[in-house]
């Protein structure tokens, strides 16, 4: 195993790690669990599958010739991007090898984290607007009034030390860089790239299937509303997707369910036929699948 390997690696278990015992904390109240931050360089990136998130993401991209891919749309990154992935939202970063290799620095955030401060500010400020605006690639423009990558920097480099009262101080200037993200939006200091390429007829499927998730979202219910055929609504969506129709409608009831048995006091099985599973079973072994625990162990857990 070379260097980069075991870098990676190490990564990965650290990762991993952190994922396994990032809800058990937030339950115990350690909300600096409720976010993580990485600086990586690879030298030479591995490709990278589509995949999803039950968390937000945020990347900060710091150099490569690398596209990325959200939702069936693709931007090609300039250093000093911000990509704004929210939880669920299906993605992939696509690598030119030119030997540039990729430096970013990402940030994992839990969305319970930013309920919790939101819900601290007596004013109703929404910590999560900048993913609540939906996926985007965004860049800074030339006059600003804050350096994003001055503040992104040193929470990355806060985030390693093992100083006095260091979580507390990480938590503290991650809050602050999540208030200057959300003000330079609404200043209009961030400009919104626009995707190199987006398919305006899976857009429109996308768009869809999140509105109607508790509804008849079969593949031909969807290729009818879209007013395509099925056959071609099914290769063209795997193509700009990585996932089958099926599997990508399925993923998202589960993420909408999940949401709700964490923050909504409804049955179990209401919440099961809102998000459009047809019977309880069903969904509870669905459930079981992408969680690892049924239903009620999952609500308890997060409550």
């Amino acid at each position: 195993m070379d260097e980069q390997q075991r870098k990676r690696a190490a990564t990965d278990r650290a990762y991993n790690a952190y994922m396994g015992n990032y809800e058990q904390s937030l339950k115990r109240g350690y909300l600096h669990s409720g976010y993580r931050v990485f600086r990586l360089q690879d030298e030479a990136p591995l490709p990278v599958s589509f995949h999803y998130h039950d968390f937000h993401k945020i990347i900060f991209f710091l150099s490569g010739n690398v596209d990325y891919i959200i939702e069936g749309r693709t931007w090609h990154l300039q250093p000093h991007d911000l990509i704004f992935v929210p939880a669920g939202a299906i993605h992939r970063p696509v690598f030119h090898y030119d030997g540039s290799g990729y430096g970013r620095i990402v940030i994992y955030v839990a969305p319970a984290f930013l309920a919790h401060w939101s819900a601290e500010d007596k004013q109703g400020t929404d910590l999560a607007a900048c993913f609540t605006r939906g996926a985007s690639v965004r860049h800074q423009a030339a006059e600003r009034s804050h350096d994003l990558l001055f503040h992104i920097d040193k929470l990355a480099r806060t985030a390693q030390e093992d100083g006095f009262a260091n979580d507390l101080y990480t938590q503290i200037l991650f809050v602050e860089f999540l208030i200057l993200i959300n003000r330079s939006l609404q200043g209009h200091e961030l400009a919104d790239l626009a995707a190199k390429h987006s398919d305006a007829k899976i857009q429109q499927v996308l768009e869809h299937i999140a509105a109607h998730l508790g509804e008849d979202l079969s593949v031909a219910s969807i290729a009818k509303a879209s007013y395509l055929s099925t056959s071609y609504l099914m290769h063209k969506f795997k193509a700009e997707t990585g996932y089958s129709l099926h599997q990508y409608v399925q993923d998202k009831r589960l993420l909408r369910a999940a949401d709700l048995l964490g923050q909504s006091e409804q049955p179990i099985t209401a919440i099961s036929a809102l998000c459009g599973f047809r019977d309880y079973s069903t969904f509870s072994r669905a459930f079981r699948r992408r969680y690892h625990c049924t239903p009620q162990a999952y609500r308890e857990h997060r409550t």
